[in-house]
Formats: C-alpha cells, sequence, structure tokens
C-alpha cells in the first residue's frame, strides 16, 4: 500500500509529497542537496495547531482556556505525532541518508514527528486547510478518542492524595494490570489502590495517562465518602468495604 493510500489523501503535486518525505540528512550525500522537510515542517505545524485548536474549541464548550491550551499540547506533542505516524508506517516511505537509516532514523519519534508535520503543510498547500484539517483527524483519531479532559483540569494523582491523607497517612498505590497492543501503541490498564481497597481504574497509551485516569475515576466515585456514610464512622474508614481488590496477575 502507497503512502498516499495509508493517509488516504492522494496528492496533485508528487513533488510536494516528496518534499514532505525528505529527510534533511540526504544533503549528506546527494549534490547539489535537495529540498528537505524543514520549511513544510514549520508550516505544518502551525496547520496542526490552527486543526487542533479549532476542534478541541468546537468539541468541548464549556472548557476553559487553560484546560484547551493543555488537551492541545498533548495531542501536537513528539510522542503523540510520532505514535501516529508509526500507525500508518510513515517511517517506511522517508528518504533519508544511509547513515541515518543505519542508526534508526525511521522510527525515531523526532523523525516521525517532523515528517507528520510536513505532511500536514504540504496537503495544506497542496489542497487548503479543509482537506488538511480531514487528514489530520483522521491519522489523530486514536489519540482524539482517548482524549480525557478530565485530566487537563487539574492534577488528579495530586488532588486524590490530598484528600486521602487528610484521612490517613498511608498513600494511594498504582499497579499496571493490564498492557495490550504492540510496544509502538501499548494501553495500559491501571487501578489505585488504598487501604487494601480498589478506587478506581483507568486505561492510557502511558502508564502516566492511565494512573492520572484511575486517579480520576476514584475521586467521582469518592468510594471513601460511601463508606464512611454508610458505616458512620466520623474518623477514618473502617469496616468491610464492597469493592474488592483486584489479583494482581505476575
Amino acid at each position: 500500500m502507497s503512502i498516499e493510500d495509508r493517509l488516504n489523501y492522494h496528492f496533485k503535486s508528487k513533488e510536494l509529497l516528496k518534499m514532505a518525505l525528505s529527510h534533511p540528512s540526504l544533503s549528506s550525500e546527494i549534490r547539489p542537496a535537495p529540498p528537505d522537510n524543514q520549511r513544510l515542517e514549520y508550516l505544518g505545524d502551525a496547520v496542526l495547531e490552527l486543526t487542533i485548536s479549532t476542534h478541541l474549541y468546537q468539541r468541548f464548550p464549556d472548557l476553559k482556556e487553560g484546560s484547551l491550551t493543555q488537551l492541545r499540547a498533548s495531542l501536537v506533542s513528539k510522542p503523540a505525532l510520532a505514535s501516529a505516524a508509526r500507525q500508518i508506517n510513515l517511517g517506511s516511505a522517508l528518504l533519508m541518508s544511509n547513515g541515518e537509516d543505519g542508526s534508526g532514523g525511521r522510527e525515531r519519534d523526532s523523525n516521525l514527528a517532523d515528517a507528520f508535520e510536513s505532511i500536514a503543510g504540504a496537503i495544506y498547500l497542496d489542497s487548503g486547510l479543509e482537506s488538511a484539517t480531514i487528514v489530520i483527524l483522521q491519522l489523530l483519531s486514536t489519540q482524539l478518542e482517548d482524549l480525557n479532559p478530565a485530566n487537563a483540569q487539574g492534577n488528579s494523582k495530586g488532588e486524590l492524595q490530598e484528600i486521602l491523607q487528610q484521612i490517613t497517612p498511608e498513600a494511594p498505590i498504582y499497579k499496571v494490570l493490564k498492557e495490550e497492543g504492540p510496544p509502538h501503541d501499548r494501553i495500559f490498564l491501571c487501578v489505585v489502590i488504598w487501604q487494601d481497597k480498589e478506587l478506581g481504574q483507568g486505561t492510557g497509551h502511558s502508564k502516566k495517562a492511565a494512573e492520572a485516569e484511575a486517579a480520576h475515576s476514584a475521586l467521582e466515585a469518592r468510594v471513601w465518602e460511601n463508606q464512611s456514610r454508610n458505616s458512620g464512622k466520623t474518623h477514618g474508614i473502617q469496616g468491610d468495604w464492597s469493592a474488592p481488590v483486584p489479583r494482581i496477575q505476575n
């Protein structure tokens, strides 16, 4: 399958596509040096910012500027763009020097993220903002689906720990229950445990994201408050909790 098929976009100007895929290292082997993707990367960065900003603005009408900015930053970060690039095997289509290729350049996050931005800039020049927006949102569909605005509205883990330590000095513990997916696109399932009981679970493309989601789930469920009311205790949390701790498989 060609890179254009994987992008679900076919260029009018094949030269633009070639430029978007051309790593700067080519200048060390080819004279005169061919145009590389650095200028397109600069343009694509701006196209990505506008596309993602518009999408988030329309999708989350109640979020404040700071939260929208945090969400956008998570989507246009190098790891996020590199992950999206790997999903379409963009690295295999890059044009680079033998030295860069031999040193793992096709799988390097910085190269993949830069190429992603270059592709965005090239499509913008080739067909305009509407076409670029469609392709960008399709390529980032996994990241957009996993987006959790709650994680941008504060430090869920810090907030949870602060609340629990007002009850007892014991800190919550986060454990990974499961990992799924290929190495470049892992999905983690995490649980947060306190006083030997489960408070919440969460998933994400990193342990950090899964832990934040688990903490947010715990803050929503607030199991410690429910148990306190049911047991009639005013100091500490005692009694037989209803939520068992899942067994962690080694």
